[in-house]
């Protein structure tokens, strides 16, 4: 009589999937229960309290070094909000750690049976590569454009979407010049874009930068590779009605890592600065505050 036998995979090792004696995944210093399925990343951890200043209670409030986290409620929604930090490689750290505590059973160090989708979406700043994109404006990442060399550590396939632009965007370097990096390209979630976008907010692809001056063409002392000129072409590329919009330093490393693990994302910017005209906000803490209690009332009706 044969015997049927049960397999099971394999553990992840503990120098793989670091947890602290606590419970808690390494970087982050979160427990599984005190992350909700809809987060808000921002870069800089004094922002997150001035999104979760807007819920109506706040049952988790957590920070480990550049990592702050808050855990609450508005209107009925459960909402976690988390900060990066500047630049992809934190991003690595944060989207790997947040699909960790989902779909990760810390006991058994084994993948769950059944896995679990988040909502995240980046409330971020931006600089604009459009002359009718003036700061204090908003936009909404339809696509990411990645100039850093995160993803190309990671195996994936492009779809359909993404490999049609990523061809345009090579044809458009043959005859206007090539980026300092090779890029790769991923799209936002077509549902919270929708959503959050709605009909009147700016979308667009955004270029995501590994640094604030060199890869973005800002030189003080040092000279960049990248020309602002170089800008300037690339903001004439068109995509199915997209031109490039803005660029900034995390989005295209959150919609890479969420679409590899099966989360949706979407990245909303707040423009600071107008390289094309050189001009910079008066008021940017107003206008990153208005586009924070946007997306909050567009997230809770979600």
């Amino acid at each position: 009589m044969a015997v049927s036998k049960k397999f099971s995979m394999p553990h992840i090792p503990e120098s793989e999937l670091i947890v602290n004696p606590d419970g808690r995944i390494y970087h982050l210093a979160l427990h599984p229960d005190e992350l909700a399925k809809t987060v808000i990343t921002v870069g800089d951890p004094g922002r997150v309290e001035r999104v979760s200043s807007h819920f109506d209670r706040v049952d988790v409030k957590i920070t480990k070094r550049e990592f702050v986290t808050h855990t609450g409620w508005l209107g009925g929604k459960r909402i976690t909000v988390i900060s990066t930090g500047i630049g992809p490689d934190n991003i690595d750290i944060v989207l790997n750690e947040l699909d960790a505590l989902v779909n990760i059973d810390f006991q058994t160090r084994q993948p769950k049976t059944k896995q679990t989708s988040l909502d995240i979406v980046r409330i971020g700043t931006t600089g604009s590569l459009q002359p009718d994109l003036p700061v204090d404006q908003f936009v909404i990442s339809r696509y990411g454009v990645g100039l850093d060399n995160l993803l190309h550590f990671y195996e994936y396939q492009p779809t359909m979407p993404e490999a049609e632009l990523y061809d345009d965007l090579r044809n458009f370097m043959e005859h206007s010049g090539k980026l300092p990096a090779e890029p790769y390209i991923f799209e936002a979630s077509g549902e919270l874009a929708d959503a959050i976008a709605q009909d009147y907010l700016r979308q667009g692809i955004t270029l995501t930068c590994p640094g604030f001056y060199a890869p973005q063409g800002r030189e003080l002392r040092a000279k960049s590779r990248l020309a602002l000129k170089t800008l300037q072409t690339f903001s004439n590329f068109r995509h199915k009605g997209y031109h490039i919009t803005n660029f900034e330093m995390e989005t295209a490393a959150i919609f890479g890592l969420a679409r590899i693990l099966g989360h949706r994302a979407l990245s909303c910017n707040a423009v600071l600065a107008n390289r094309l005209d050189n001009t910079f906000s008066q008021q940017p803490k107003k206008t990153v505050d208005a586009l924070i209690k946007l997306v909050l009332d567009r997230i809770v009706g979600l």
